[in-house]
């Protein structure tokens, strides 16, 4: 086995990510999962250390220095919980319309330059993931009708099972019709954002996960 980088690290720790989800969506459905989720977790966290270990090599940062960024991120970023010295603070804003607005209004101040509400969305996101997280973006930044770009609401069954059946209809049409339903709900979401020249730039690297 060749020396460790954080490239060759990277399909560990999506693996290791989506163990975590079965694990919780397992607990969801009913399964005492309390000792496996633990180990799960624990396994994100020995990745996270890993490509820490490998900057510290590099001398570029250490894990207490990804500690101490995340804890001031946070500080920074809920002022509606801590003050600027990290301690909580005495009242907490009383509905979660509130607290969204406050911390969009920490992001746009952390970076007045930007324009694009979908900046900083992760473009290898699963397209059901990226798809909901650019609308729900599109949403907070100005509509849903967010730059001339309309999306209709489809009508959608009245529970989550019947969507995903509804879902998993759709993905075997595609398969007979010779159609990947991932790499066109992905176009459809650039589209939707505009970045129609990314999706053929981007085409050939969908498939990485």
């Amino acid at each position: 086995m060749g020396a460790l980088t954080h490239e060759s690290l990277v399909e560990y720790l999506i693996e290791e990510a989506y163990e975590v989800v079965d694990s919780i969506e397992a607990g969801a459905a009913g399964t005492d999962t309390a000792d496996e989720l633990r180990g799960e977790l624990g396994d994100v966290l020995l990745q996270v250390v890993l490509h820490a270990r490998l900057a510290e090599e590099r001398g570029q940062f250490t894990f207490d220095d990804v500690a101490r960024t995340i804890t001031e991120k946070m500080v920074r970023r809920n002022p509606h919980v801590f003050r600027p010295d990290g301690s909580l603070q005495d009242s907490f804003p009383a509905t979660v319309e509130e607290i969204v607005e406050k911390w969009d209004a920490v992001k746009k101040a952390e970076k007045p330059g930007r324009s694009d509400p979908f900046e900083g969305i992760p473009p290898h996101l699963p397209a059901l993931a990226l798809a909901q997280k650019s609308l729900e973006r599109a949403e907070r930044s100005g509509g849903p009708e967010l730059r001339g770009r309309p999306v209709a609401a489809a009508e959608v069954p009245d529970s989550e099972a019947a969507l995903g059946d509804l879902l998993l209809a759709v993905v075997a049409g595609s398969r007979e019709k010779g159609f990947d339903a991932e790499r066109a709900l992905r176009a459809a979401v650039r589209r939707y954002q505009g970045r129609e020249g990314d999706a053929t730039k981007r085409e050939g690297s969908d498939a990485v996960p």
